[in-house]
């Protein structure tokens, strides 16, 4: 199994699930693979004129713990310029220029690429020489976009995500579930399913703060997904997903994550129990919506002498 996290790092529930994972998960059977910043260079910037904070704090018992928001796209110190259309290597997929920066519209990469070209490159080689079974994308999507709450699954990978719908279901959370597009290139969904035995799965959650109808955009935004434009947004029908005062806080869009992991790996185990993954010492929904995000953060200290 492998887990990417960070694909787009301005979608926080992506990265915290994964340091979630790394700091509380133990494997008692199989191998987990988790690239917490799956686009290291996407972290080092924020997207020019949005104005998204610099990092967001979650407390913990042990204190508070920052973290970076980031871009959606490779830093242009890394990657420039962007051409005025993006032409997919593998398929001649025809995309706007700045596209090439982005990791999700890259797969399954070029050796000889450009960075953001070479990141796919690697993963995808790194799937493929560890023969890893079950790929999951990690990702967020603004409430005006159709799909949101949702799995998408490359079509080996549907019978699979079909049944975790119903598991995720059963424990009261509504979820979708939608085919990764054959026409669509350059997504971990589409290509990582097509050029390696991996089942490919991409989840998505809400995130107000990186929508198009958002308001003010600030820490409070990101953690507790409160905006009163999408309640507006909401009313006249423009959203594709429920949205009140109470928004889509980051325990919501954290347990969704971690319920949709764990589920996927039962499935799997479940339908070919030679891929059977046992894992222990993950909260449940329930435990992260009633605790917080910051109750399964390890304390960090600073190194001695500083």
């Amino acid at each position: 199994m492998l887990i990417l996290g960070n694909t787009h790092p301005n979608e926080p529930s992506s990265f915290l699930t994964t340091v979630l994972l790394i700091e509380n998960l133990k494997v008692d059977k199989g191998t987990v693979y988790i690239l917490p910043r799956a686009n290291a260079s996407a972290l080092s910037h924020n997207d020019p004129q949005e104005g998204s904070p610099q990092r967001y704090t979650i407390k913990t018992p042990y204190g508070e713990r920052w973290f970076r928001f980031g871009s959606r796209a490779t830093n242009p110190l890394d990657q420039w310029p962007d051409p005025d259309v993006y032409i997919h290597a593998a398929s001649g997929q025809k995309l706007s220029g700045n596209e090439t920066r982005n990791l999700n519209r890259a797969y399954p990469g070029r050796s000889d690429g450009t960075y953001t070209e070479k990141v796919a490159f690697a993963i995808t080689e790194m799937v493929k020489k560890n023969n890893i079974n079950m790929t999951i994308d990690l990702h967020e999507a603004s409430p005006e976009y159709p799909v949101i709450n949702a799995i998408v699954a490359h079509e080996r990978a549907m019978p699979i995500s079909s049944q975790v719908v119903m598991n995720m279901e059963f424990e009261d959370i509504q979820i979708g579930l939608e085919p990764s597009p054959a026409t669509l290139h350059g997504l971990s969904h589409r290509e990582l399913g097509d050029y390696t035995n991996t089942y490919a799965v991409l989840m998505e959650t809400a995130n107000a703060s990186q929508g198009r109808l958002r308001g003010r955009t600030d820490e409070a935004l990101v953690l507790t997904g409160k905006d009163p434009m999408y309640v507006k947004a909401q009313k006249i029908g423009r959203l594709f997903v429920p949205y009140d005062e109470n928004g889509h806080p980051i325990e919501e869009r954290v347990g969704r994550h971690l319920t949709g992991v764990v589920q996927h790996i039962e499935v799997m185990g479940e339908n070919e129990p030679e891929k059977e993954i046992i894992l222990e010492g993950l909260p449940s929904y329930a435990d992260v919506m009633q605790n917080g995000v910051g109750a399964y953060l390890k304390e960090v200290k600073e190194p001695a002498g500083k």
